[in-house]
């Protein structure tokens, strides 16, 4: 199925019916009995099972044959550079590629990739409201990228950070990657951009490109930013006391990637766990990046976590989606009427051990994804990129 390359205004009624499970993003209540949804130009509208729902008059039906439905999945760190394409590992379509990993909205954590990529403070400042705005202004199969996310660096004023909210820059890079290596003068800039309502992200565990240096726990904690970006290492994570000394010392968002260490990603799960903080968790892919584009690195991290770390495969999922929806203040990602109709729609996969979907996922496995829909849009079917699913769901009109 040919999804489109630019964004479409969303428009119309959409019906989802059949559906087997869905999963709402939301850690106190996972789980949602309902059979139906229904969505109107865009938003969630309803939910429920189709005999108790208005199900006339759709614009479009999807038939789930028995499949889950989730929000779709949204990852936290990534480096874009423009449109499609990434010079860091000469790929064309790697966001088409994320889209058939179930991913629906992609988070910017500075565009570092950039050849030549400026580092004055008027360039800079350009290139991030350029990013922003050719990502708002152009959807990759669909995909919703959250860009221009500015590397900081030393001689910026508040003004500048005025001056990029009042452009429609909501994001800063990851702190670290540029000059600004002290916490005094991180913390000053970070509340700066809080002021100016720009969320922030620090670089945390050694350095991950010339440029980049170790950024240590006492650093993260004085320059407070609002997520603790790779705290498992982008790519190798801090020691174990700093790990755990970050997940108790502080209330920012504990950003777990694909390109970190997996044994600090468990460290960081269990930590929060005994904090009764696991709302805390998102997921990222830190790509593209040395390590290559993950296409199906969200849906791994998902399975990682709930097989390693004994976790239910609904509860993962909403690390994936809901958490991050939260923590980031998007209007997507969590099963809510007036939300945005992003939706992930997956199967067991063909063959795969486990009674169910939940539960081969929490062995480890892969689901199926089998349609991915973003305000109320079909964008992508069959996934080319994860196992086949064992069900498919099915456009049957619109």
């Amino acid at each position: 199925m040919a999804a489109p390359s630019t964004s479409e205004g969303p428009q119309g009624k959409l019906v989802i019916k059949n559906i087997g499970l869905m999963l709402s993003g939301k850690m106190e209540a996972p789980i949602y009995e309902a059979d139906c949804l229904i969505a109107v130009d865009g938003k969630i509208a309803e939910w429920g099972y189709a005999k108790d729902l208005d199900c006339e008059g759709a614009d479009t039906i999807v038939d789930a044959h028995g499949v889950t439905l989730a929000p779709g999945l949204i990852d936290s760190h990534i480096h874009p550079v423009v449109g499609d394409y990434t010079p860091r590992q000469q790929q064309m379509h790697w966001i088409d590629s994320t889209l058939h990993g179930g991913v629906t909205t992609l988070i910017s954590a500075g565009e570092v990739h950039m050849p030549g990529r400026p580092k004055d403070i008027v360039g800079l400042k350009a290139m991030a409201i350029a990013a922003q705005r050719w990502y708002e202004n152009f959807r990759p199969s669909g995909m919703k990228v959250h860009a221009g996310a500015p590397v900081i660096e030393h001689g910026m004023v508040e003004e500048d950070f005025k001056e990029m909210a009042d452009a429609g820059v909501k994001l800063l890079g990851e702190v670290g990657l540029g000059t600004v290596k002290d916490g005094k003068t991180a913390k000053q800039m970070v509340d700066w951009a809080r002021k100016y309502g720009i969320q922030s992200t620090i670089h945390t565990g050694g350095p991950s490109i010339p440029g980049s240096g170790l950024i240590d726990a006492d650093m993260v904690l004085e320059t407070g930013t609002d997520v603790i970006g790779h705290i498992n290492g982008g790519h190798s994570a801090l020691p174990d006391d700093q790990i755990m000394c970050l997940c108790e010392s502080c209330t920012a968002g504990l950003e777990i990637v694909h390109n970190g260490n997996e044994r600090a990603a468990l460290l960081t799960l269990n930590t929060a766990r005994e904090l009764k903080q696991m709302d805390r968790i998102i997921l990222g892919t830190d790509g593209p990046a040395g390590s290559g584009v993950q296409p199906l690195g969200i849906m791994r991290m998902v399975a990682m976590l709930s097989a390693l770390g004994n976790v239910p495969a609904e509860i993962a999922f909403c690390f994936a989606n809901g958490n991050t929806s939260r923590q980031r203040e998007l209007d997507t990602g969590i099963l809510e009427v007036g939300k945005c109709a992003d939706f992930v729609l997956m199967d067991q996969a063909q063959h795969a051990p486990g009674k169910n979907i939940l539960e081969s996922v929490q062995l480890g496995n892969l689901p199926g994804v089998g349609m991915t829909i973003i305000d109320g849009r079909v964008t992508s079917g069959r996934s080319r990129n994860t196992p086949p699913a064992g069900r498919l769901p099915e456009v049957i009109s619109g």
